[in-house]
């Protein structure tokens, strides 16, 4: 009845998404694969795997099944998983990825759905194999850790969250918070060295400073709260009370890239005969300004916090979807119809982050205390990675897409029942 179920989901994802939605960060990955570039703005990662399954369906279509498979196998093998202790149980966990939030961003095409489906399958079968054979066991986990370093690889801020989840994927028997303590700083440092080899030592990508829009967006945040400008430019009278004023947005820092009135300070920093961006005079800049106003500095990155998790944020990224040749699935009349259903639930509370970060840290603390058996180390290993995820995005986020917390509403979901299962199994008789 599982396989069933999960089959049936999977055809009805292709059935109302294919051949998925190419977004407008997609669409530059897609055009390094073809040509074989690579740029550290958008992942390497992602390009390399597309160029090996492009022949499969060329397009956008190959990321979606890709995508897609991963996702119902995900659930698939937690549902059977969980149907070993409770057959009912079991039969819920495929409704779980229905629930609107998680289902309808299976149609973008976008490295975070990629990359919380490969933590979501990397830990799943780690829950599987925590009761079989020790022979089955060693396999699982060298697939599991891979696993968790593609997704490292595929979004690099998921660096301080992948200890969490790699410790629960090597030892999938038991959570041990000590474990993770010792082991961060080391796994940490592997992260980041496996970043530096993948990205520049193998691929060779080109350095394009996607470190310094954090810079731009955080000065900007401490000149509005400031009042004083905090680039290291001199501006003109005008240009710096918009600075003060209008600039600043907490939802975004494309006010100071693409957006008018204040596109003038992107134009300005990359200007190619006195460039700042991607040189070190703008950390410099930085660390001077948020040494100098830290209060500023938190209560920018507060507002952004806030807005992220509280706010309604951009969801689908729908910019072509009246554009009858962009994509077939624009005119999937299954598809208009999903939309429309999103688009009712949209301002609820299912769509807002805050929403789910508050579930995973509460499903988190529910298990704590079986986190000695295998579902209670599953609900604890993926929620703890999704929330410590969730709150990298306060320090280097510098938009508010709901897309970011996405591995927060799979682990979420993911996790509730194993969670349930493990409590009854500590409870006393």
């Amino acid at each position: 009845m599982i396989c069933a179920m999960v089959a049936a989901a999977f055809a009805l994802t292709v059935a109302v998404f294919y051949p998925g939605y190419m977004t407008n960060d997609a669409t530059f990955v897609y055009q390094y694969m073809k040509t074989w570039e690579f740029g550290d703005w958008q992942s390497p990662m992602m390009t390399v795997l597309w160029r090996l399954i492009d022949p499969i369906a060329p397009g956008s279509a190959s990321m979606f099944l890709l995508t897609a498979t991963l996702y119902w196998l995900s659930f698939a093998v937690l549902a059977l998983t969980v149907a070993r202790r409770a057959i009912w149980l079991g039969l819920v966990v495929p409704l779980l990825g229905l629930v609107p939030t998680a289902f309808v961003f299976l149609a973008m095409i976008w490295r975070d759905m990629l990359f919380a489906v490969v933590w979501l399958f990397a830990a799943t079968i780690s829950y599987a194999a925590a009761g079989q054979g020790a022979r089955l066991r060693p396999l699982v986990a060298v697939l599991a850790i891979s696993l968790v370093g593609v997704g490292v690889l595929l979004r690099p801020n998921a660096i301080v969250a992948a200890p969490f989840l790699a410790i629960y994927v090597l030892f999938p028997q038991r959570f041990s918070w000590r474990r993770v303590g010792v082991a961060f700083l080391p796994a940490l440092t592997a992260g980041y060295v496996l970043i530096q080899i993948v990205y520049y030592g193998v691929l060779g990508a080109e350095r394009q400073n996607p470190l310094h829009q954090i810079f731009v967006f955080d000065l900007g945040g401490i000149t509005h709260f400031t009042g004083e400008n905090q680039f290291p430019i001199e501006w003109n009278a005008v240009q710096t009370a918009l600075l003060a004023t209008r600039c600043y947005n907490p939802d975004r820092w494309d006010s100071y890239w693409t957006l008018e009135p204040c596109r003038f300070v992107m134009q300005r920093l990359d200007d190619k005969s006195d460039a700042i961006f991607g040189t070190p005079r703008l950390p410099a800049a930085w660390a001077r300004a948020v040494v100098a106003h830290p209060l500023a500095y938190l209560e920018h990155r507060a507002a952004y916090l806030g807005n992220l998790l509280v706010r309604q944020t951009l969801t689908l990224e729908l910019y072509h979807l009246d554009d009858p040749g962009y994509t077939p699935l624009t005119q999937n009349p299954r598809f208009r119809a999903l939309l429309s259903l999103h688009d009712q639930l949209k301002p609820t509370m299912l769509f807002r982050l805050g929403l789910w970060f508050a579930l995973a840290a509460n499903i988190c603390a529910f298990a704590l205390r079986a986190r000695k058996t295998p579902a209670g180390a599953f609900a604890v290993g993926v929620t703890s990675s999704a929330v410590v995820y969730v709150l990298t995005y306060a320090f280097v986020g510098v938009a508010g897409d709901f897309r970011y917390g996405y591995w927060c509403v799979l682990a979420s979901l993911a996790a509730a029942v194993p969670a349930l299962l493990a409590r009854r199994a500590v409870m006393p008789a």
